[in-house]
């Protein structure tokens, strides 16, 4: 798979060229994962329900065609779009959902942080706190949208929802487990290998 780096990026746009990308591929497409910062906006999957919004905020809400519930992303978290045809790969969803469990689950036990998947709801957690969200698109054979997983951020607007839909649920992230918290390139560099080294991937 190629790695593409984008930097810091409001959401919108990249969530459009995610879409183009998907539509115009083809059989002979290479994979890809995309790594980006976002400013701050809270996403809401296909069955949000507006009550997980818990009040007004100046952060904007857009509605996106993943999965799942809403959830926030902002600067300091680590977001990796997996542009991925799991029909060639001959695999299934389920086992890129767990590939990308595993792939963070890894990269946290690189900085010494014991976590896990929850076989009743996508993401990785540490002590019961989320730390890492999932959220995917299956179109034409393929996947895109990606993972979540909080480095260094202001996590006080997941207090303005009910994150993925699960209310009073506690998020975490690395600068509150690991001293001293590793800069979100290094994390990057990291979850990227774990997730290229995944046998899932390995498959065509």
């Amino acid at each position: 798979m190629k790695t593409v780096f984008l930097g810091r990026r409001p959401y919108l746009p990249v969530f459009e060229a995610m879409k183009q990308f998907s539509a115009e591929r083809n059989a002979d497409t290479e994979d890809e994962l995309w790594v980006v910062e976002h400013d701050p906006v809270f996403t809401q999957g296909l069955a949000g329900k507006a009550e997980h919004l818990l009040g007004d905020t100046s952060i904007p809400v857009v509605q996106i065609d993943r999965g799942g519930q809403i959830t926030y992303h902002g600067p300091g978290q680590l977001v990796v779009y997996t542009l991925i045809d799991f029909k060639r790969l001959k695999t299934g969803v389920r086992s890129i959902v767990s590939a990308l469990e595993n792939s963070i689950i890894a990269t946290l036990a690189d900085y010494g942080i014991e976590s896990a998947a929850d076989p009743k709801r996508p993401g990785v957690y540490v002590a019961g706190k989320k730390i890492a969200s999932l959220g995917l698109r299956i179109k034409n054979g393929a996947v895109y949208h990606g993972l979540a997983l909080n480095v260094n951020m202001d996590l006080e607007p997941f207090a303005h929802i009910n994150p993925c839909g699960y209310a009073g649920l506690e998020m975490t992230q690395i600068a509150d487990l690991a001293r001293p918290c590793p800069e979100l390139a290094e994390v990057a560099e990291k979850l990227t290998g774990h997730l290229q080294r995944q046998a899932v991937f390995q498959a065509a």
